[in-house]
């Protein structure tokens, strides 16, 4: 493809973290946002988002659907969490900007997401249009910080949210908003580069709008590119939106000077990958070790009750939620396969339900138990769960790979900020170390 046109565009949503496309089947050699906010060190933020960048430029790819600059405002949000560098405005907005310019050193451009912030709500867009009321005041001071210094770092592009504003617009979702993105996205921050859609497939938007109409809406409002996905990948969908884009185009819903500006930073962003590339290739020494090297920095830990050290095989206890849509049901998580190869002999078991803990005690018998869980905040049989083992098991080692809301507990707590594999890897280290 590249022999065809050089300055193709190849697009992936690679955050990865919990987030991964490049290791969907094995976890990610790179741990996500959350685990980089809970370091706070901006130049290794800098030096995972280079890495990840040069391997995405070794397959091709040069443009990449991230970072987040979602400032993860209500922890019991179920789409974003340990997707966000953290809670605090200014600290997202170091680490966006970071993940930015390291991302764009090695040639890939950046998406920076989703606009104006998807952190302060408790639904999930893949299947509904969230609602965020906040005043405007809370919105300046917070949510559209990062987006800011994602801007001044240069970020080469913006992806939109489905999400409701009111103090923006009472009613439209802001990636069908002008309001937002013209007047607040292009006029008042200054964005000049590209707006993409997130993914218009979600019920958000093709169960409020269809398909088709929310394509016409979503570049009448200023977004110049659209991304669909959800399986629908085939040329009928395709000629459906363009078909619909023309007409909107003739029936003077839309004037053709929009479609004209949108391809014309479509063309702008690809030659940029071309040149950035080119000067990327001239120092493109990798860095192997920085994914592991961020896990074990993120790790915090914490020994609280009676533990005697581990001289054999444990038994791993995994409490697993329904994940959300964007992180997916193939990648593995936890922490008994690394565990497994530290303390041969060591066995694992996935449990949920209101019979989880006790069915884990039974299948643990007498062997020492690790007990992970991934947001044990957000699922109150997890915490029944946990409570059970506890009360049975005070030795129990606790592995939290979500957000760590809740209070620590078990007589070692581990919290990792994220399930991606270094940080399974990390704290199996830290499970054998004791």
């Amino acid at each position: 493809m590249r022999a065809e046109r050089d300055d193709l565009l190849v697009a992936i949503d690679e955050e990865s973290g919990d987030v991964t496309r490049l290791d969907v089947h094995m976890g990610s050699a790179f741990p996500g946002n959350h685990a980089l906010g809970a370091v706070d060190d901006p130049a290794l933020t800098r030096r995972v988002a280079r890495e990840l960048g040069r391997r995405l430029a070794e397959c091709g790819v040069n443009l990449n659907w991230a970072p987040s600059a979602d400032v993860n405002a209500n922890p019991d949000n179920p789409v974003i969490g340990v997707r966000s560098f953290g809670a605090d405005a200014h600290l997202v907005a170091r680490h966006t900007a970071a993940y930015v310019e390291g991302m764009q050193s090695s040639g890939v451009a950046a998406c920076t997401k989703h606009f104006p912030g998807h952190g302060d709500t408790n639904v999930d867009s893949h299947h509904a249009v969230p609602r965020i009321d906040v005043d405007e005041l809370t919105l300046r001071e917070r949510e559209l910080v990062p987006f800011r210094a994602a801007v001044a770092a240069g970020t080469e592009a913006v992806m939109s949210a489905h999400i409701l504003v009111p103090a923006l617009d009472p009613e439209r979702p802001g990636t069908l908003s002008r309001r937002v993105l013209t007047d607040l996205l292009r006029g008042e921050l200054g964005y000049d580069g590209l707006i993409v859609t997130d993914g218009m497939e979600m019920r958000a938007i093709a169960g409020a709008y269809g398909l088709e109409r929310g394509v016409v809406m979503a570049i009448a409002a200023g977004a110049d590119a659209i991304c669909v996905g959800g399986g629908l990948c085939d040329e009928d969908t395709v000629l459906r939106l363009r078909d619909a884009l023309v007409a909107a185009v003739r029936s003077g819903e839309m004037p053709e000077e929009r479609l004209a500006d949108a391809a014309a930073r479509v063309r702008r962003l690809a030659r940029w990958t071309v040149a950035a590339r080119r000067r990327a290739q001239a120092d493109a020494a990798p860095d192997r070790e920085v994914g592991l090297l961020a896990a074990r920095r993120a790790l915090a830990v914490r020994r609280q009750g009676p533990a005697s050290p581990l001289d054999g095989p444990v038994y791993v206890a995994t409490f697993n939620p329904v994940p959300n849509i964007a992180v997916g049901d193939i990648t593995p998580w936890g922490v008994g396969g690394e565990l497994g190869r530290l303390l041969p002999g060591t066995t694992t078991g996935s449990f949920s339900g209101a019979e989880a803990g006790a069915e884990a005690l039974a299948a643990a018998g007498d062997r020492r138990i690790v007990a992970v869980v991934r947001d044990e905040h957000r699922h109150a049989w997890m915490r029944s769960a946990l409570d059970v083992v506890l009360a049975a098991r005070p030795d129990t080692i606790v592995v939290e790979m979500g957000i760590p809301q809740s209070p620590p507990r078990g007589a070692v707590h581990i919290a990792t900020h994220g399930a991606a594999r270094v940080c399974g890897v990390a704290a199996a280290e830290a499970v054998v170390a004791g």
